[in-house]
């Protein structure tokens, strides 16, 4: 199992005192399955996604990821893991603007220092169907090629799993249908698990498991 957690809750100090976000949260993921988080604005989609991932800390409750307590691990421990399993699609991109494609997409490979960064950046980017950009800045690509550009990144880092944060929002329908079928499907070649939070029904459809957030609780 990837992704197990068991009565999560976020909470953030307000003026009225402690405003809860996320409150009695489980969840499990095994390996090679996709997860839609889905629900309207403000539900805390985003806010789980930040603390399955990782980036941002529970008030209580348990994450563990591919067996590893993240709910125990300092800020450091937790950055050594995310570099270590996790990839991201960000509905903004997020491409460092001074480097090209290829630079990109090596980046996190190069950071773990694993082998052959560039034959890995140079075979995904084909498969995301950029074989002939990759020598071209994120301010010479469209919308769509510079989220597949990302996604090319999140999977070329050897990730276990892979977080996406409403990866087709940015997009045209033409385009976000593009990315949505890439990421399923680099996602099945892989065996990498896949956690999307969108607003996307049709997106959310194709997950082989979904869970729907309303003031922060499952529904």
């Amino acid at each position: 199992m990837i992704l197990n957690v068991n009565n999560l809750r976020k909470e953030v100090p307000s003026g009225d005192g402690q405003l809860i976000i996320l409150d009695d949260v489980s969840l499990s993921l095994n390996d090679g399955e996709s997860l839609a988080i889905t629900g309207p604005s403000g539900s805390g989609k985003s806010t789980l996604l930040s603390l399955l991932a990782g980036l941002d800390t529970a008030t209580s409750g348990e994450i563990f990821l591919d067996d590893l307590a993240l709910h125990k691990m300092n800020e450091e421990e937790r950055t050594a893991l995310r570099k270590e399993k996790v990839g991201f699609v960000f509905q903004s991109f997020e491409l460092l603007p001074s480097l090209t494609a290829l630079e990109n997409v090596m980046l996190p490979s190069e950071l773990k220092s694993e082998k052959s960064p560039e034959t890995n950046a140079k075979n995904f980017l084909e498969r995301v169907g950029l074989k002939n950009r990759q020598d071209h800045y994120p301010n010479q690509l469209s919308g769509g090629e510079q989220q597949r550009v990302a996604i090319a990144r999140a999977f070329a880092c050897s990730a276990k799993i892979l977080f996406a944060d409403e990866p087709t929002g940015n997009l045209d329908p033409r385009n976000g249908e593009i990315i949505a079928d890439l990421l399923f499907e680099v996602n099945s070649e892989t065996d990498n698990a896949l956690v999307i939070v969108t607003h996307d029904q049709e997106l959310a459809d194709r997950c082989d498991k979904t869970i729907n957030l309303k003031l922060g609780k499952v529904i």
